[in-house]
C-alpha cells in the first residue's frame, strides 16, 4: 500500500489529503523491499515449473506428488538407479520415478540441488553466477564448462529479464537449505 498526498480543490482552496493507493503487480517491477523480490521469485519459480524436476516426487494415495520436505533439492542421493534404458526408437528419452533423473541420447542428467546448502547446493554461488548460468546454459556460468543438458529448458529462462532472474535468485536464497549430494552427469555409453 502506498500513501499519496493529493491536492483537492474545494471552495477555491487546495487541501491535502492522504489517499491510499494499492500498487498493481506489474511483471518485472519490484519495490525496494527484499520481500517483494522474494515473493516475485516464488511466483516465477512456480510458473516456470522449477519444482517439476528439482523437487523429488513421492508416492501418495493420490499418486505421485512433489515432496515439499525436499523442495528444490534435486535428485535424492539415496535413490540409486539401475543403468538407464537405451535411447532408441520412438521412446527416445526416459525419466526416473522421482522425476529428477533423465536419460536420453545426451546421457543421464540429474536435477541439481537449488537450495542454499553450502556444500551440496547453490550456497556458495553469487547472484551474478546464477544469472550467467541461466544466460549461457553452462555450469558455473563459465563458457568452458559443461553445458546444461536436457530436459532443463535454460534457453527459455535465458530470456527472462535481469530483474526476473534476480527475483528467482532471491527466492532460491530464501528456501530452506537441504543437504543432498546429487550424482554427477553420466555421458552416453
Amino acid at each position: 500500500m502506498l500513501l499519496v498526498l493529493v491536492a483537492v480543490l474545494g471552495g477555491g482552496y487546495y487541501t491535502w489529503r492522504a489517499v491510499a493507493v494499492a500498487r498493481a503487480a506489474t511483471p518485472g517491477v519490484v519495490s525496494d523491499a527484499g520481500s517483494s523480490r522474494i515473493e516475485r521469485g516464488k511466483y516465477l519459480v512456480s510458473i516456470a515449473g522449477c519444482n517439476d524436476c528439482h523437487t523429488p516426487f513421492k508416492m501418495t494415495a493420490k499418486g505421485p506428488e512433489p515432496d515439499m520436505d525436499r523442495m528444490l533439492s534435486g535428485h535424492p542421493e539415496q535413490f540409486k538407479l539401475p543403468p538407464a534404458p537405451k535411447a532408441e526408437g520412438p521412446w527416445i528419452w526416459s525419466g526416473a520415478a522421482t522425476n529428477t533423473a533423465f536419460a536420453g541420447p545426451w546421457g543421464v542428467t540429474y536435477a541439481a540441488n537449488l537450495t542454499p546448502d553450502k556444500n551440496t547446493g547453490t550456497g556458495i554461488w553469487s547472484e551474478e553466477m546464477f544469472i550467467s548460468v541461466m544466460r549461457t546454459g553452462k555450469h558455473w556460468g563459465q563458457t568452458s564448462a559443461r553445458p546444461i543438458l536436457p530436459p532443463m529448458p535454460w534457453q527459455g529462462y535465458a530470456k527472462m529479464t535481469d530483474e526476473d532472474l534476480k527475483s528467482v535468485w532471491a527466492y532460491l536464497r530464501s528456501v530452506p537449505a537441504v543437504t543432498n549430494h546429487v550424482p554427477d552427469y553420466k555421458a552416453p555409453e
